[in-house]
């Protein structure tokens, strides 16, 4: 029977460097080529700055999904591999802000939409992961509703903020060019404005997102071919693009740093990097990447600790609610076996009855009638009971049940 398992490269398990090159290819290529694989009935891709997750539905998902990392040539040291149950407490975790390098962070949220979607546009998602992504939504927004998990430093964006200051001790008067102008490009400008900086310049491929993202936060848009100059006079650099590849090399950098006096902070939270990681050899360049965030923050992720014992309750009870679901389901899935296969028995002993009688007597529609409706009312009332018995056993995890029912009516799944 297909169930849902999962394989994730995390922040937990992998340094950046492994993240990276743990799945070649954007998120479209990736379930293209897990779709392709046998026995996968669905799947989806969780891809972010410190995470690529795939999910399938498959008869024997892990092994399934092992087979997948072997063909990947991904290292089953950096890999968690999850069953069904395991899959769903996941993605509760994940959206509930739990599993992310900043505890309680909003942005993964939209981010599991964003990705769903994708999926759902590509045709790899069905009935099983849908609702497994839809609940898991459903919980992060009940989760930032009814605690404070969110509070403070809420995304990778404004902790890479949060690390500048730490590294500089102060952001006060400093200027800033922020490298990208999307979702976190604009969380990263937003978190600045409330250090006191000094100048913020935003440059980003398409000039007009810079222009529109700079204008709404009082800064400077630059054009993009204008960032080495910019380089120059810029005390703290924040890369945040979605780039494919480094847009910031050592010979950048050594040319930004010819003939100023005054050290250059580079962070770079990009998946994967804008910044070639050599440029670290410039004398008076300190850089960072998505790494160091791990050790930032301790006071307010002691502060949203507190609150992940309410969390955990959240998560625990809406666990059961999808479980239950995912058995009644199962439960209806063999219930429609069964009565299918009571149906063409039924089927077939009227049609004997009425040659029988036809063959004594002339039937009409009325007649005809009657021993469909008794016919059907007898298979009804001999499985009414059961297929209540049947429901309860299913919510409440007996599989066995569901077992002795496959074998005593042979209701194996045709493939």
């Amino acid at each position: 029977m297909s169930e849902i398992a999962s394989m994730l490269v995390t922040h937990r398990t992998a340094s950046i460097d492994e993240i990276e090159t743990a799945w070649h290819g954007d998120v479209e290529t990736i379930l293209k080529w897990v779709r392709s694989q046998d026995r996968v009935e669905e799947c989806a891709v969780l891809k972010t700055c410190n995470r690529v997750e795939i999910y399938v539905v498959a008869p024997r998902g892990e092994r399934v999904l092992f087979d997948l990392a072997k063909k990947a040539r991904v290292s089953s040291r950096i890999i968690d591999f999850h069953n069904h149950d395991e899959s769903l407490l996941h993605l509760l975790r994940l959206a509930s802000g739990l599993e992310s390098m900043i505890i309680g962070e909003d942005q993964i949220l939209g981010q599991m939409k964003e990705l769903t979607q994708i999926a759902m546009r590509a045709g790899t998602t069905g009935w099983m992961l849908e609702t497994a992504f839809k609940k898991a939504i459903q919980v992060g927004k009940r989760v930032r509703k009814e605690t404070r998990i969110n509070e403070r430093s809420v995304s990778v964006g404004s902790a890479a903020v949060d690390l500048a200051e730490e590294i500089l001790g102060d952001l006060k008067g400093k200027s800033v060019l922020v490298i990208g102008a999307g979702e976190t490009g604009e969380l990263i400008s937003r978190s600045l404005l409330c250090r006191e900086i000094g100048s913020l310049a935003v440059t980003n491929r398409t000039l007009s997102s810079a222009v529109c993202l700079a204008e709404s936060l009082g800064g400077e848009a630059v054009p993009f071919e204008d960032m080495p100059c910019r380089l120059h006079t810029a005390d703290v650099v924040i890369s945040a693009t979605s780039a494919p590849h480094y847009i910031l090399l050592k010979s950048d950098i050594e040319e930004a740093m010819a003939g100023r006096i005054n050290k250059l902070l580079i962070i770079d939270i990009a998946n994967p990097r804008d910044v070639d990681q050599d440029a670290a050899e410039v004398p008076g360049v300190e850089l960072h990447n998505i790494d160091s965030l791990k050790n930032i923050s301790r006071e307010n992720m002691m502060q949203r600790m507190a609150e992940a014992a309410r969390v955990e309750e959240i998560i625990t009870e809406e666990l059961q609610l999808l479980q239950a679901k995912y058995k009644r389901k199962e439960a209806e899935e063999l219930l429609a076996r069964l009565y299918s296969q009571a149906e063409q028995i039924k089927d077939q002993e009227v049609r004997k009855a009425m040659n029988k009688l036809s063959a004594r007597h002339t039937l009409g529609e009325i007649e005809q009638q009657v021993l469909c409706d008794m016919s059907r009312s007898i298979v009804n009332k001999i499985l009414s009971e059961p297929t209540k018995s049947l429901k309860s056993a299913a919510e409440r995890g007996d599989l066995e049940i569901l077992k002795s029912l496959c074998e005593l009516f042979r209701l194996e799944e045709k493939t």
